[in-house]
């Protein structure tokens, strides 16, 4: 039985990418230093997580894990949340966003922002 899925999203520095989730309310839940900035940090909020590892600490940890014919680089993450506007309204200024809003033909109001690391978060809001 599958209970959870949490992405992991490496970057190359993780203190730059703190300040959007600590305004969006997310908390941290677990933090590892990895010398003298942190090599992983689990941030939560309302049951949702999501984490974020340095290439570095991941060389040190399974560098196996950046092995392969395709880079390990930005990704995307889909947060469905209840109330769009309420997220929007807790997107620091300078944030990176995409997509204002949109109305997709699956039936929800999204906004869509970059990190500061690359990737692409989508908050979408159903019904």
């Amino acid at each position: 039985m599958i209970k959870k899925v949490t992405p992991v999203l490496i970057v190359d520095r993780i203190e730059p990418l703190l300040p959007l989730w600590d305004a969006l309310g997310f908390a941290r839940a677990a933090e590892v230093p990895h010398g003298d900035v942190l090599g992983f940090v689990i941030l939560a909020r309302d049951g949702v997580e999501v984490m974020y590892q340095t290439f570095d600490s991941v060389r040190g940890d399974e560098a196996k894990v950046l092995e392969g014919s395709r880079a390990i680089g930005a990704a995307a993450v889909f947060i469905e949340v209840d109330d769009l506007e309420a997220i929007a309204a807790q997107i620091p200024s300078g944030t990176d966003v995409l997509v204002a809003r949109r109305q997709t033909f699956y039936g929800s109001t999204e906004t869509v922002i970059r990190d500061a690391a690359g990737n692409v978060v989508t908050f979408a809001q159903f019904g």
